[in-house]
């Protein structure tokens, strides 16, 4: 994809909206072990490195993040949101993981 800011921060406001969460902020950081992070009251900081990433794999990641704002944890409703909204979500996440 080799997205930029824009279009990263304007896909975490379509799939809020799509999701029905609330950001309140979009940080993009060099974040060394992780892709991306979010707090409870809806601060969202992104990996910078998400920006030279496919676009579904970012996607993947924006919506795992913006699903922990409706679930904390990784558990069966978890893994139902993510399936409801990708339904491809456990192949990006294998994806993911061998990069």
């Amino acid at each position: 994809m080799n997205a930029n800011t824009a279009d990263l921060k304007g896909a975490v406001w379509e799939w809020a909206d799509r999701i029905g969460v609330k950001v309140r902020e979009i940080h993009l950081r060099h974040m060394r072990r992780k892709w991306a992070s979010i707090s409870t009251n809806g601060r969202l900081t992104l990996n910078t490195d998400l920006l030279s990433l496919p676009e579904a794999l970012t996607e993947f990641v924006i919506v795992h993040e913006l699903v922990h704002l409706l679930v904390p944890n990784h558990g069966k409703l978890f893994k139902g949101y993510m399936s409801a909204y990708i339904p491809d979500w456990e192949d990006r996440q294998d994806r993911l993981r061998l990069l």
